[in-house]
């Protein structure tokens, strides 16, 4: 099955290296709204970032883009994308 341009989807991200403390969720989220996105994003435990997103295919594309690279303090060390079954959500939220 291939993806069309405009066809919803939605990713699971987990984000590691030096990405708490770092303002990458508010800064994810404000990319996310800005976007139009919607989902969530938290920190783990393990130091790490999950962030699920939902929303048009290449907008979702455009977001996972910026998360490889997070907001001037982080280091991103590595980045995993999984496919996760679309959600119809209205916002984007930080989840604690």
């Amino acid at each position: 099955m291939s993806i069309k341009m405009d066809d919803h989807i939605g990713r699971s991200i987990l984000v590691s290296g030096k990405v708490q403390g770092v303002f990458f969720r508010a800064s994810t989220q404000k990319e996310a709204q800005m976007l139009g996105l919607s989902g969530w994003v938290k920190n783990l435990p393990t130091g790490e970032v999950l962030i699920e997103v939902f929303g048009p295919y290449q907008v979702v594309e455009t977001l996972m883009r910026w998360c490889k690279v997070g907001p001037p303090m982080a280091e991103v060390a590595h980045v995993k994308i999984h496919e996760i079954p679309f959600r119809e959500e209205k916002l984007f939220l930080i989840s604690y």
